[in-house]
């Protein structure tokens, strides 16, 4: 039997900023869940079952808070479910929802990931001792950086490609009216000028830490055809994993992440991404992760990815726009990252994205990872329902 259509009906976000002080978990959450509805022109009574994400449970200090979030997102009654790949989750999660309605498990599903990071410290979260693991120093950058030095060295990539990423993200996020960051008078200088935390990653081209929610609402070809607006379809989405550590990784170029996008690109008929794909939300927490996961996801051949991005190819106005939204340099509510980039993908070929659209996109791929770069999910979205 074929498997249903999915349709994403309905997409809502918070507006992520540091901290959210005048709304708890419940009433962050509920905020993105009852935009999405909005946007869907649903009720809480159309939906379904819901399908919540988020990261370490640590991050808050509240244990599995999804128990109480039922009534938030009115779940009571219904089927509940908890999603948790580190930082793929939101990618994860909205995967998992779209496989419940692909499935005929059910017809309109809520899915929403989200974060309060405020409530406790991310990076002294990532630093906790775990036996018989690498320790993570000074939270995820202190782990990343060398791989970054690694594929500078395997690719001959100059220092500059770093700060030219961050730039680009950074100006774009000023035109998303929900980006965390908005720096006004970012310029190129700023940013290579801001001090060094872990060699060769600077300030500027880290992340910021996060409070924010995301929510979508996924339906069938049924519920497509009562909605108000474009929907966007799921032509293909795929998870894949790997060991944090093991003989033979590769922390520059993970085998669990082509895999994963060779597994959407053959759902999806995609053969060649470079020419095919009109836009790309991507996970990229520190910048030289843009040009690693061009080369990832089959962009850009071998050390030839951070030529793309030096040339102005990554930029809004070019060939390939990469993170047209800001990305996560400019927005991390870790939980909830990955289901921006699947969003922001969905309003890219729904053309809703608005200053930040791309013009004509038609097919656009979200992407998120996590861990020591060990989970990945990844979707591709389109304009038109898919082929069969």
């Amino acid at each position: 039997m074929a498997k249903e259509p999915v349709a994403v009906v309905g997409i809502g976000q918070t507006k992520h900023v540091a901290a959210r002080h005048d709304v708890s978990i419940a009433g962050l959450v509920r905020e993105a869940a009852a935009r999405a509805l909005a946007d869907a022109e649903l009720t809480w009574a159309d939906i379904d079952a819901v399908v919540i994400g988020k990261a370490p449970d640590f991050f808050e200090g509240v244990m599995m808070p999804e128990l109480y979030l039922a009534d938030a997102l009115g779940a009571v009654g219904k089927p509940m479910l908890r999603v948790h790949t580190a930082g793929s989750v939101g990618g994860s999660t909205a995967l998992v929802a779209a496989n419940l309605v692909a499935a005929r498990v059910h017809r309109t599903v809520l899915t929403l990931a989200f974060e309060k990071q405020s409530e406790s410290n991310a990076m002294w979260g990532l630093s906790l001792p775990v036996p018989f693991q690498q320790p993570l120093l000074a939270g995820a950058g202190g782990f990343f950086a060398p791989h970054v030095r690694a594929y500078m060295r395997r690719t001959g990539a100059p220092d500059a490609i770093g700060s030219l990423v961050a730039y680009k993200d950074r100006r774009n996020a000023l035109k998303n009216p929900y980006a965390h960051l908005h720096e006004h008078d970012i310029t190129l200088e700023k940013v290579r000028a801001s001090p060094m935390l872990w060699d060769p990653i600077r300030y500027s081209e880290t992340c910021p830490s996060s409070d924010g929610a995301c929510a979508m609402v996924l339906t069938d070809r049924a519920g497509a055809d009562r909605a108000p607006r474009p929907a966007a379809w799921v032509h293909g989405g795929a998870m894949r994993s790997e060991p944090t550590l093991f003989a033979g990784k590769d922390f520059v170029s993970p085998r669990a992440g082509s895999d994963c996008a060779a597994d959407v690109y053959r759902q999806a008929g995609i053969t060649d991404p470079r020419r095919q794909i009109d836009a790309v939300e991507m996970y990229v927490p520190f910048s030289w992760y843009e040009p690693m996961w061009l080369e990832n996801l089959g962009f850009a051949a071998e050390g030839e990815g951070w030529k793309l991005t030096e040339a102005g190819v990554t930029e809004l106005g070019g060939d390939l726009p990469v993170n047209p939204s800001g990305g996560v340099l400019s927005t991390n509510p870790i939980g909830a990252s990955g289901m921006i980039r699947f969003a922001e993908a969905a309003l890219q070929v729904r053309g809703e994205a608005g200053e930040h659209q791309v013009d004509g996109a038609r097919r656009a791929l979200g992407h998120a990872y996590g861990g020591g770069a060990q989970f990945f999910a990844m979707w591709l979205v389109g304009a038109e329902p898919p082929a069969g």
